[in-house]
């Protein structure tokens, strides 16, 4: 038990999955639920302002690390096989795990950059009905061409490099990005960034199943983000095509402070506020 949250633990398929459950807000027990899946590399903990901030907007709050990340086993190793497709998986088993904390309360599903992709293929490829809504935080495909400027000309060869050195390391030993990853996620995660699409999984053509989704959505992208500009997460929207997408661009000036990939959580009492109205507008159960 941390002071700001309860560590519990979901197992699936061989992985353990660490799961914090924040207090409630205050003088409510069945206030809305939103369930955070972090970016690449990033640990659960690294959301408690985030989380202190969508509590004071009157929403329980609960972050699950991604699978081979913070308390998250198992660790990226050369035995690992895991990819895209096994994250998905996860969401759903967390779902399921937490459904007697859920039942009758409206669900936010909230992604911050992988942890948006992997948001985005569990409503496309599983029970999308478990969650009323879809949160995308600095959420997108690296496509490189849709990066301003020339800058999609460095992100081809550095995303398909690092693809590279995982396959011949057999992991990604997280050297200056994303830290230490499953082959698989890496594979993955370069693919979109080569191809602009959703690789298929499992047999399933991701990139259309997504098309599919029909969950209400908010698209928030950050300024100065140095790794998914605001044209790397339209790209993504682009691909929502049955969903009714909110799109949304957090600026400095709304946040009162600096802003890049990351640093938003640290000033997200204003876009805490957003998502708080976004859930407002969602279905109840």
């Amino acid at each position: 038990m941390s002071g700001d949250y309860t560590q519990e633990y979901v197992d699936v398929d061989g992985a353990r999955l660490g799961v914090q459950i924040h207090p409630e807000p205050a003088g409510t027990s069945h206030a809305p639920v939103v369930l955070i899946w972090p970016a690449m590399g990033v640990r659960a903990r690294y959301y408690r302002p985030f989380a202190a901030a969508l509590r004071d907007a009157g929403l329980a709050v609960i972050v699950a690390d991604l699978r081979g990340t913070g308390e998250s086993t198992p660790a990226p190793a050369r035995t690992c096989r895991y990819g895209y497709a096994e994250l998905a998986t996860d969401v759903g088993a967390v779902l399921d795990a937490l459904k007697p904390r859920l039942d009758g309360r409206t669900r936010l599903l909230l992604g911050h950059s992988l942890g948006g992709q992997v948001a985005v293929l569990h409503q496309a490829l599983h029970d999308a009905g478990k969650v009323d809504g879809l949160a995308l935080v600095a959420a997108a495909l690296p496509w490189w061409r849709r990066y301003p400027g020339r800058r999609g000309w460095g992100v081809l060869p550095y995303t398909q490099g690092l693809a590279a050195a995982a396959r011949l390391l057999g992991v990604w030993p997280g050297w200056g990005f994303g830290g230490r990853q499953a082959r698989g996620v890496i594979r993955d995660w370069a693919h979109t960034a080569r191809t602009g699409r959703f690789p298929t999984l499992d047999g399933v053509d991701a990139d259309a199943a997504v098309g599919r989704i029909r969950t209400p959505v908010l698209a928030v992208s950050v300024d100065d983000d140095q790794y998914t500009p605001h044209e790397t997460v339209d790209h993504l929207c682009d691909k929502l095509t049955a969903a009714p997408v909110t799109r949304h661009r957090y600026t400095v000036a709304e946040a009162g402070a600096p802003l890049d990939h990351f640093t938003w959580v640290r000033a997200a009492t204003p876009l805490a506020a957003r998502i708080a109205a976004f859930v407002a507008t969602l279905p109840r159960r």
